[in-house]
């Protein structure tokens, strides 16, 4: 999964798998988490999201997508 780099207080890199619907978010404190079945439209909305901390929380972590840490 390629990983784009972030300029966020939180996020250090975002990669989506578009054949599986994985969000992977690594974030500055060196946890990354995938989140599982996330719709190809919320991944657009985040990448274009003004602040990608308060996307993430509002419509993926809210929203009970499956995560994990890996």
């Amino acid at each position: 999964m390629e990983m784009t780099p972030e300029d966020s207080k939180n996020i250090e890199s975002i990669g989506y798998d578009f054949d599986t619907a994985t969000l992977r978010i690594e974030f500055i404190k060196g946890a990354t988490y995938e989140y599982y079945g996330v719709p190809t439209e919320l991944y657009e909305g985040l990448m274009t999201a003004s602040s990608k901390g308060q996307f993430l929380d509002l419509y993926i972590k809210k929203a009970g997508f499956t995560y994990s840490a890996i």
